[in-house]
């Protein structure tokens, strides 16, 4: 299944939608859009297109209404999701979707390009487990490209589960959450729990920040 929505927001008026296959989104406040699952997706073989306009001087949050299952199909075990975002200035986004959980045996991408200006407020968030409960198998990857007034501000990826460079005998981290923020004056963090895992915050040469914590489970954060 192809799965293409995008979403404009413009100062002065309600967000407009245009949305085909496996997802929908409603309106649920003046600046707010939830994505809602029109059908079971991803499915291994699904391939779903997102794209996020935010224009001069408008805000936009985009939420989900609940987590998110990656399955193997019945052919194909890799699923794709692309996020082409771009905020123009004094606009604000806050991208902020329910976790991807990984199910035994499939594998997710994404890859999300962000282009935003200086005067562009933005916090886009990630967040994916491997495993339901009781599973052990899937992968899932996360690519992050930032520009920043059309030069790099970020180059970013992840990846977990079995078979990638970070699951070894010594750690195997199966949940991940990132967080890109801009802009953000924050000092470097570096916080490690006694269960497990590390929440990790970067400040960018160019400005902003990047926040990741890979731990055995996802869990809050305070960032």
């Amino acid at each position: 299944m192809h799965t293409a929505l995008t979403i404009v927001a413009e100062r002065g008026r309600s967000p407009r939608i245009r949305a085909s296959g496996g997802l929908a989104a409603r309106i649920t406040g003046p600046d707010t859009v939830h994505l809602i699952s029109a059908a079971a997706t991803p499915l291994g073989g699904d391939h779903l297109e997102i794209a996020l306009r935010v224009g001069p001087g408008a805000s936009l949050t985009v939420r989900t209404v609940a987590a998110a299952l990656a399955l193997p199909g019945a052919e194909e075990l890799v699923s794709t999701a692309r996020w082409d975002i771009r905020v123009d200035r004094d606009a604000e986004l806050l991208l902020d979707p329910e976790p991807m959980v990984v199910a035994a045996d499939a594998d997710h991408r994404t890859h999300t390009r962000l282009e935003l200006t200086s005067s562009s407020r933005v916090t886009v968030r990630e967040r994916a487990q491997i495993g339901r409960t009781g599973e052990r198998g899937g992968r899932w990857s996360g690519a992050l490209h930032a520009d920043l007034d059309g030069m790099p501000l970020l180059r970013h990826r992840l990846e977990l589960g079995a078979g990638t460079v970070g699951h070894d005998l010594l750690d195997a981290p199966m949940a991940v959450q990132s967080e890109l923020v801009f802009p953000d004056e924050r000092s470097a963090v570096v916080e490690r729990y006694p269960a497990g895992g590390s929440w990790v915050r970067m400040p960018l040469a160019a400005g902003g920040s990047l926040g990741a914590r890979l731990g055995r489970a996802l869990t809050t954060v305070n960032s």
